[in-house]
């Protein structure tokens, strides 16, 4: 017992000395009188210890996104056209109006148009009919929600919702594909194409590729499926600038550019090799 009494003596020292220190600490408390909440590590102090955890960090934004897409609700579609320039003509009127029109070859072979995304059935026929007593449309026809590909693939349990969008995308084969009221240079060709056949399908994608880069969830190259889309930076840099949609064994659909016809490509292109900047899955 008596050989222990040096030690604690030393311990009580030590205590009282942290307590000294502990009450100059509460000294230094804020005005309020109430002490500082301690401040999460800065970014700096992570990057020296784990830059491998901050790199990951650094990338998530465009490589871990999920942004799942909205439903096509209450559409107007109208015309039949025979000539595409119709089609065309009656879009590019539509948009000069702010409304957002699209056309697409129907499975008939006639090219029809359909604008609007009503939450409601009344907001779009009184939509229709307003434009139908203007004199822009004449016929028209609502589309449901129920009868989009999504809607009744999901409803049913039976389909493959990838296997329509591939197939809607085949359909624009060999069109000189022209996006009415815009310009290259908003890369509207590309994206309005990929947009089509997922609005036609019951799926809003955004319209700009950039935006549709920044939608949906990231895909490994070895791992696309079809119906997944596929983006590049063609003007070199970072900045997606163009996108296709993946239809299997390493090709994509896509549309070049105003007045070129819609086709087939190879990822393994050297130029779309060199200029991939990854893909996404919206399903």
């Amino acid at each position: 017992m008596m050989t222990e009494t040096p030690l604690r003596k030393k311990l009580l020292r030590f205590v009282a000395s942290l307590l000294v220190v502990l009450l100059v600490l509460v000294g230094c408390s804020t005005p309020s009188g109430r002490q500082r909440a301690p401040s999460s590590p800065p970014r700096e102090s992570r990057a020296a210890t784990d830059p491998i955890a901050t790199l990951l960090e650094e990338s998530a934004p465009d490589l871990q996104q999920d942004v799942p897409l909205q439903k096509m609700g209450y559409s107007i579609q109208v015309g039949a056209f025979a000539n595409l320039d119709n089609a065309v003509r009656l879009e590019q009127l539509l948009e000069a109006r702010g409304i957002d029109a699209y056309y697409f070859r129907h499975e008939s072979g006639l090219y029809k148009v359909r604008f609007g995304n009503h939450a409601t059935y009344e907001p779009a026929r009184e939509e229709a009919e307003r434009l139908q007593t203007q004199g822009l449309i004449d016929k028209f026809f609502i589309v449901f929600p129920e009868d989009y590909a999504a809607a009744r693939i999901q409803r049913s349990g039976q389909g493959d919702l990838r296997g329509e969008l591939v197939k809607t995308a085949r359909s624009f084969l060999g069109i000189p594909y022209r996006w009415g009221g815009t310009t290259i240079e908003n890369g509207f060709d590309c994206s309005g194409l990929t947009m089509v056949c997922y609005r036609l399908n019951g799926l809003n994608l955004p319209r700009v590729s950039r935006n549709q880069f920044q939608s949906g969830k990231w895909v490994p190259k070895a791992q696309l499926r079809p119906g997944d889309l596929v983006f590049f930076a063609t003007k070199g840099g970072k900045r997606v600038t163009h996108v296709g949609t993946y239809i299997g064994a390493g090709k994509f659909i896509h549309a070049p550019r105003t007045g070129k016809t819609v086709r087939i490509e190879k990822l393994s292109n050297s130029f779309f090799a060199k200029t991939y900047m990854g893909g996404r899955s919206y399903l």
